[in-house]
């Protein structure tokens, strides 16, 4: 590597972190983060870190270890939507660290830095930062995981011991034992591959397996404290719900076919996560394919690879999220490390005659729809301030000048421009998109409407589950109860209620009173439709705070 493209690499590495944690404070569009911020600040209103709650109720869905981060960011800086963003920022960079370490230990510095650029600049991981749920936390404590057990495998010590077990136990109380597919899937395939199977029922490896199993105890303790020892709690309109059970089985192969619990109505397709990487992986997705591609056809010739580990654990549980029925495309920003580990080495390094025409068209497509992709979305938006896009402009500008002029090795070139287009594209999408559709969510207004003075004493209730950004934004708790409830509720409650839940008071004729109403865009989606500002009322609705 040219001593004049180390400068280049830290410039966007920086601008990289920059780009991620450039919504931090955008106030949630989303419902998932509203909630799992309002079970996390339950955490705090309750004195109890081992029972999750929403709506003062009894919630069973995902393990605890992302709401401890939340609730601690809380403690130390207060509740407010950067601070439930903060920690998962965190693992974000901890998920960059190592994979740094595990793409240096195998290959070389520009390999290494190579990969996380990749991952730092993969669509779905930008978004993920803003739109937090599990997956910046998975990431850092999957490749984690597999970068200690790499060296453990290599030599024992104590300390890779640990930092294995301790990061598989949290990657598990973060999404699952589904988990452990990609870790000791990574596992398994390096030692297939280099015929040292029975290496898995060494001590040390038995050590590893007890050890998580000790450190994921708090999760087990937590879900029989709450669910377990009060077989009377009403879960899933049903009675005698076991934690522990949902845990180890329900919300994993429950959702895996679709017929647990919590499912979804549409089942799963094959090829979902083929096609949902051409924009979750974007701009590296078609160099990723031809990068396993490459490796496969390695393998089958028996070519011995550097490394087994991403490619093995990566691939099978992309594999298991594919046989699945229940599919999100989120799910695979789990193993984009690895993804990215794998692609490294293909974008810089001399391919054949084909693969050099193929890298080239496909970072050049990429530059060219995400670049287009800016200026087709500014011009229909027409946002209030121009400010931050000419900024991106400016700033896209000068880096492709720059990168002109220092780099000379055109597909090197080609793979900073691609890397600027990712993140030209992710700072307005932070910037600009977000904050505007945020501005449109009526919760958000609702709940600083009701968080005055004069309601200090009023009660206030959600008429459904799905109200959570605005149950987060509510200074003091808030309360689920049914619309067809609302007769029964005392004099000074206050109702945060859609078009819809209002309809149905005017349908059965229940008298009410409206306080407030708001401008409501209430689609998770982002439709085109509301980005043209010229069609934007048509996405758009009404929410109401109400009393008796």
């Amino acid at each position: 590597m040219k001593n004049t493209d180390k400068p280049i690499y830290l410039l966007l590495f920086v601008l990289a972190f920059a780009v991620n944690v450039a919504g931090i404070n955008v106030k949630f569009f989303t419902d998932d983060p509203g909630l799992y911020a309002s079970i996390a600040k339950n955490l705090i209103y309750k004195h109890d870190i081992l029972q999750l709650f929403t709506y003062n109720q009894d919630w069973l869905d995902k393990p605890h270890f992302p709401f401890w981060m939340a609730m601690l960011s809380f403690k130390l800086f207060g509740i407010s939507v950067w601070a439930y963003r903060l920690p998962a920022l965190l693992f974000f960079l901890i998920s960059a660290r190592y994979t740094y370490l595990f793409a240096r230990k195998y290959y070389d510095w520009e390999a290494a830095a190579v990969a996380v650029l990749i991952l730092m600049t993969s669509q779905y991981v930008i978004m993920s930062n803003t739109d937090v749920r599990a997956e910046p936390y998975l990431m850092g404590l999957v490749i984690g995981s597999i970068y200690h057990i790499t060296n453990l495998e290599d030599k024992f010590t104590v300390k890779d011991l640990l930092l294995a077990a301790l990061l598989t136990a949290c990657a598990i109380m973060t999404k699952g034992i589904f988990v452990i597919v990609a870790i000791y899937g990574a596992l398994l395939g390096q030692l297939i591959f280099k015929k040292k199977f029975t290496s898995l029922f060494s001590l040390k490896f038995i050590g590893l397996y007890l050890l998580t199993l000790i450190f994921t105890l708090p999760e087990f303790y937590a879900l029989y404290l709450q669910f377990d020892m009060h077989p009377e709690k009403f879960v899933f309109e049903r009675h005698n719900v076991s934690g522990i059970k949902w845990f180890l089985w329900d919300s994993q192969f429950g959702r895996f076919v679709n017929n647990g619990p919590i499912s979804r109505a549409k089942s799963g397709d094959i090829f979902f996560y083929l096609h949902t990487l051409l924009w979750a992986f974007a701009p590296w997705c078609l160099l990723f394919y031809y990068a396993v591609y490459k490796r496969l056809r390695q393998i089958y010739y028996k070519t011995q690879l550097p490394e087994y580990y991403t490619l093995c654990g990566g691939l099978i549980l992309l594999l298991l999220f594919s046989l699945s029925k229940f599919q999100l495309p989120f799910y695979a920003n789990t193993v984009f490390p690895l993804f990215a580990i794998v692609t490294a080495p293909y974008c810089y390094k001399q391919l054949s005659k084909f693969g050099t025409k193929f890298r080239l068209i496909n970072q050049w497509i990429y530059i060219a729809l995400l670049t287009l992709l800016v200026f087709v979305i500014n011009f229909f938006l027409k946002p209030a301030s121009f400010t931050f896009f000419i900024i991106d402009c400016g700033a896209f500008f000068l880096l492709i000048t720059l990168i002109s002029k220092q780099v000379k090795d055109l597909h090197k070139k080609a793979f900073f421009i691609n890397c600027c287009a990712a993140l030209f594209a992710n700072f307005y999408l932070a910037t600009v998109l977000y904050p505007t559709i945020a501005g449109y969510n009526g919760q958000v207004a609702a709940a600083k409407y009701i968080n005055q003075p004069q309601y200090v004493k009023n009660h206030i209730y959600a008429a459904r589950m799905e109200s959570n950004v605005f149950q987060f934004e509510c200074n003091k708790p808030v309360d689920y109860l049914p619309i067809e409830q609302f007769k029964k509720a005392d004099s000074t409650a206050v109702f945060y209620v859609t078009q819809y839940l209002l309809n149905h008071l005017i349908a059965n004729h229940i008298p009410y009173h409206v306080l407030q109403s708001f401008t409501n865009y209430s689609q998770e989606r982002i439709l085109p439709q509301f980005v043209n500002s010229a069609t934007r009322d048509k996405t758009l609705d009404k929410v109401y705070l109400i009393t008796k």
